[in-house]
């Protein structure tokens, strides 16, 4: 299977999104803070740091609601070392969302990504087992970035078993430019547990294009964790996450986040 059947797979979903009646879709008012297709203005701020707690990030956020169907969103960490910008359209049923920005990983790869995606709510189609409110979502990327290689014939150590040095070309470690595509197709699910209390979870995978050594590019990622409105405005997130591919990653990233929001 190549990459492109996933971005045909994400485009194949749009007549179902245009098709579906307006009437099926819950109001952007009436949507959850943490629901993917809703349109809004809000700000927020989030912090992160792995299950060893020695790689923290803090990262800003926010919206731009032009209007109930179009917005731009905005997202930055504290040394600009990553960020993001694009936009959202929401259709009668599901959202269209376009992104292009810079990705950061542990081993000091660095990953430019141009991507397409969507969220589509079942609940639209009548279908919402026990409350719980279910998304697929599937997308196509473009990445253009560098990961650190071990050069096994200038510094062997790199390449020893147990070897636990910093990804330096002191370490015999050398920045390599990877470009490729890929998609990905998932599901977002939420479960209201109260008025103010729910429950998120997500989970993934990716496939793409070959790399020099005739690999394909593959990744999974998943998570889960809890939502809660302080007030009508304010919100709160935490939740435990990991991701891995075996492109940017020499190891799978763990890590927990905390999250707050501010929809106007």
């Amino acid at each position: 299977m190549k990459s492109y059947l996933f971005c045909a797979l994400c485009i194949g979903l749009l007549p179902a999104v245009l098709s579906a009646k307006a009437a099926e879709v819950n109001p952007n008012a009436e949507k959850s803070a943490d629901d993917p297709t809703k349109v809004t203005t809000k700000f927020g701020i989030t912090w992160s740091d792995n299950y060893d707690m020695d790689d923290s990030n803090v990262a800003f956020s926010g919206s731009l609601a032009f209007d109930q169907v179009k917005k731009i969103n905005v997202r930055i960490n504290s040394d600009a070392s990553e960020w993001r910008i694009g936009g959202s359209w929401l259709f009668p049923v599901g959202i269209f969302n376009f992104n292009f920005g810079k990705n950061q990983y542990p081993d000091n790869s660095s990953q430019t990504n141009y991507s397409i995606g969507t969220f589509i709510p079942l609940s639209a189609f009548g279908i919402e087992p026990a409350g719980f409110q279910i998304f697929p979502m599937a997308g196509y990327s473009y990445n253009d970035g560098d990961h650190m290689e071990c050069n096994v014939d200038k510094h062997k150590s790199c390449s020893q078993p147990g070897f636990d040095g910093t990804p330096s070309p002191e370490n015999g470690f050398e920045s390599t430019n990877i470009s490729g595509s890929s998609g990905y197709l998932g599901v977002f699910v939420l479960k209201p547990l109260t008025t103010h209390l729910r429950l998120l979870s997500f989970l993934g995978g990716s496939y793409g294009s070959e790399n020099d050594a005739g690999d394909n590019y593959k990744g999974y990622f998943g998570g889960v964790g809890l939502g809660y409105n302080i007030t009508e405005h304010n919100s709160v997130k935490v939740m435990t996450y990991i991701q891995d591919n075996n492109t940017y990653l020499n190891d799978p990233d763990k890590r927990i986040l905390l999250a707050w929001q501010y929809q106007l």
